[in-house]
């Protein structure tokens, strides 16, 4: 429509019957002359409004969920990575825990037997250099260790180095078939060879074939000479098995290693001998036997039941006849 007089007079006209309504709605209140009119507007747009708002509402409550659902991911992401991180830290916190009883009783060890070690982590375990019974450590030349070097744990004798390089060398273990090593008994210093078997125990020949050895006796190195490869007091094993005298210059027993030769992981090269040989004083005190109990029973003396109560003189015994009377 054009912007004519007529036009503009007829908005004029129009405000100024609504600003009139407006005031006869609001003086009149309830008794408002209007009134009939806004409920029959209500009566006829409200199922309108309700329509559209229906309509409405769930493109709205999507909207909302795709708005908030990055938040919520982003939330649960988190929650995941600090649960991640807690239990990466506890494992963690139980292995180092591991490590540290391990590096504690080592070093209890090297200090019983004055050896000056080097500490170091098992890094793989397995066949190496044509032996079957090795570990590889990540210590090396660079790090003071050299050839035929004695190698404990917090348990005892572990191996000797057999090849070395600038950060890594190689162990042979105990149990290596090829490794042999010499023994001392405890108390009694008789001496042997002990060979590895695998995961059997060590085979031990002694060098006194009629020397008293019995099951639980305990073992040490002997030593070697300039201490290389093996330094002196380093304990072995115990007796397990003895195997029976056969007339030889040499007896066999069979020796339970301390080291569990499966679970390495920090071990210690003893890079300094001891001044004096420690001899047994690195051995674990021995564990007090426990009493068994006894029970004793005594017989009851001639004459009394085992009730207590004494056996009249003359009385007939059950399965006998009494005097006097004749038994077919």
């Amino acid at each position: 429509m054009r912007d004519t007089r007529e036009s503009r007079l007829l908005l004029v006209l129009l405000i100024v019957i609504a600003f009139a309504l407006i005031t006869v709605d609001i003086r009149g209140g309830e008794d408002s002359p209007i009134d009939g009119a806004r409920k029959a507007a209500a009566t006829v747009l409200g199922p309108v409004e309700s329509g559209v708002a229906g309509a409405v509402d769930p493109i709205g409550n999507a909207i909302g969920a795709v708005r908030d659902s990055g938040s919520r991911h982003d939330r649960i992401a988190a929650l995941e990575r600090e649960n991640a991180a807690l239990k990466t830290r506890l494992g963690s916190d139980a292995r180092n825990q591991s490590r540290v009883r391990q590096l504690d009783a080592m070093l209890k060890k090297a200090g019983a037997g004055q050896y000056g070690i080097r500490g170091a982590e098992v890094v793989a375990i397995g066949p190496a250099q044509g032996f079957s019974w090795t570990i590889t450590i990540d210590a090396g030349s660079k790090d003071g260790v050299a050839r035929d070097m004695t190698v404990i744990n917090g348990d005892g004798l572990v191996g000797r180095i057999t090849t070395v390089g600038p950060h890594t060398a190689t162990v042979l273990l105990a149990s290596d078939p090829d490794f042999t090593v010499g023994t001392r008994m405890e108390g009694s210093d008789e001496l042997g060879f002990a060979t590895g078997q695998g995961d059997r125990p060590l085979a031990v020949q002694l060098l006194n074939g009629k020397s008293k050895v019995k099951k639980g006796d305990r073992m040490v190195t002997f030593g070697s000479h300039a201490d290389r490869p093996f330094v002196p007091g380093v304990p072995i094993g115990e007796v397990v098995r003895v195997d029976p005298l056969g007339g030889d210059l040499t007896r066999t027993v069979h020796l339970k290693p301390y080291v569990g030769f499966t679970k390495l992981d920090i071990v210690g090269i003893v890079v300094q001998a001891p001044r004096e040989d420690p001899r047994d004083t690195v051995l674990p005190p021995k564990s007090k036997p426990v009493p068994t109990p006894t029970v004793t029973v005594t017989a009851p003396p001639p004459g009394e039941n085992p009730e207590g109560e004494a056996e009249e003189a003359g009385a007939p015994v059950a399965g006998q006849p009494e005097p006097g009377t004749d038994q077919e």
